[in-house]
């Protein structure tokens, strides 16, 4: 083979697998440039974060996959994305509002509230007559190997936080799921969860994403809305104030 020969094969090669990289960042990773971001502004030295994860959301091309949504605090609107941005050198006051089902934790690591303030979480969980049946449990541990009320999780590795997001018991989570996104407190079965967590002193981006495999007709789970931007995975960005 000449050398020109030689130099088309490799070029092809390559653009092949740039192809292909392009393809799955933007396929299973997800394009940040698309999703809007939602932006907090801190009163006190605290900022409140509201999310909510669905068993399904409202997008026109991938509505089977599990979502969290973030809520705008401007409008009170849930915004199907999962880019937020909250200031530096700050307490977070998250909320999350679990509408999917349970799903047993590969590993029970996971069970364990890390990074926290006071690596603890408050759980409460309602029926989907709205009856609350765990109020206001503030505990370490939620273990899904025990008993299955874990539905996601919610993970930021480079601040070491790892926190298990609580859903309905496995019966309610067997039957009456919301079926429409964003899901509300209407007739649907949900846990409530609050935790707090103070931010890096330096701005950057973070990632945030669940640990559950909950990729439906993947393999072992571990792909599709697990591994795309705006479903369950996402990027928190800390800026300077």
């Amino acid at each position: 083979m000449s050398v020109t020969a030689r130099a088309v094969s490799l070029l092809a090669a390559f653009l092949v697998v740039a192809g292909l990289v392009t393809f799955v960042a933007l396929y299973y990773v997800g394009d940040a440039s698309s999703l809007p971001t939602v932006h907090y502004a801190a009163s006190g030295g605290q900022v409140n974060v509201v999310l909510q994860e669905d068993p399904q959301n409202d997008s026109s091309s991938k509505p089977d996959w599990v979502s969290y949504y973030v809520q705008d605090p401007a409008t009170s609107k849930w915004v199907h994305t999962t880019l937020f941005s909250v200031p530096a050198n700050t307490k977070v006051n998250v909320t999350i509002y679990g509408y999917d089902g349970c799903t047993p934790l590969r590993n029970n690591y996971f069970s364990a509230v890390q990074g926290t303030i006071g690596n603890t979480v408050t759980v409460s969980q309602f029926d989907q007559h709205g009856k609350q049946y765990v109020s206001n449990q503030t505990t370490s541990v939620i273990n899904g190997w025990s008993d299955c009320n874990v539905g996601h999780t919610f993970a930021i590795p480079a601040m070491g936080l790892y926190v298990p997001v609580a859903s309905p018991n496995a019966q309610l989570s067997a039957n009456n799921l919301c079926s429409e996104s964003p899901c509300t407190t209407s007739g649907n079965p949900y846990a409530l969860e609050k935790f707090s967590f103070v931010t890096p002193d330096h701005a950057g981006t973070f990632r945030w994403q669940c640990f559950v495999p909950c990729g439906g007709g993947y393999l072992d789970g571990n792909s599709g809305p697990m591994q795309a931007l705006g479903y369950m995975m996402g990027e928190m960005d800390v800026v300077s104030s």
